[in-house]
C-alpha cells in the first residue's frame, strides 16, 4: 500500500469524558471519607479528642505571678520621648516561685540592659512589642533557667 491507498477516515477513536468523571468523582469520596476518619479519631487519634472535657473546665495550673521591680530608662535626645517606664510581671511555676525571687536583681539587670540596648525605632513602633517581649522572655528564662519562668506579662510600656 502506498501513502495515498490509506483510508484517511480511520483516524483513532476519542474516549468520552465518562472515565474522568468516574476518577474525579472517587477522588472526591475517598478524600473526604479519609479527612471524616482522621478528624473524627478512627485513624491517629481516639475517639474523644475533639470533644470537651466532661464536667466544665479543667483545673488552673500552679502558677505564681512575681512582680518584677519598675525599670525607668532614659532615652536619648533624638528620641520623641524622654523615658521609658516598664513594669512587667513572670509568670512562674509555684515549685520555682523561692529560686524566681532570689534571683530578681538578675532579672531586673537583664531587662534594663536589654531594653537600653534596642534601638530608639523599635521601642516607638508600636508593632514591636511582641518581638520585644519575646526577646525579653528569652532572656529572663536564660537568667533563671529555662523551666523555672513560664511567660512575661508586661504590664507597663509607656513612653514620655
Amino acid at each position: 500500500m502506498t501513502h495515498a491507498d490509506t483510508p484517511t477516515d480511520e483516524l483513532p477513536k476519542k474516549k468520552g469524558k465518562l472515565p474522568l468523571l468516574i476518577g474525579l468523582a472517587g477522588a472526591i469520596a475517598l478524600g473526604g471519607g479519609g479527612f471524616y476518619a482522621t478528624y473524627s479519631g478512627l485513624i491517629l487519634g481516639s475517639p474523644g479528642a475533639h470533644a470537651p472535657a466532661p464536667g466544665g473546665a479543667t483545673a488552673l495550673p500552679s502558677i505564681v505571678f512575681v512582680p518584677v521591680e519598675p525599670i525607668t530608662i532614659s532615652l536619648g535626645p533624638q528620641s520623641r520621648s524622654r523615658h521609658l517606664r516598664f513594669a512587667s510581671q513572670l509568670e512562674v511555676n509555684a515549685a520555682h516561685v523561692a529560686e524566681v525571687q532570689l534571683l530578681l536583681p538578675r532579672v531586673s539587670d537583664v531587662l534594663n540592659s536589654y531594653l537600653r540596648a534596642v534601638e530608639l525605632t523599635q521601642l516607638e513602633d508600636p508593632a514591636a512589642l511582641m518581638r520585644l517581649k519575646a526577646q525579653m522572655l528569652r532572656r529572663v528564662q536564660i537568667v533563671t533557667g529555662q523551666d523555672r519562668v513560664r511567660d512575661l506579662l508586661i504590664s507597663e510600656f509607656v513612653l514620655n
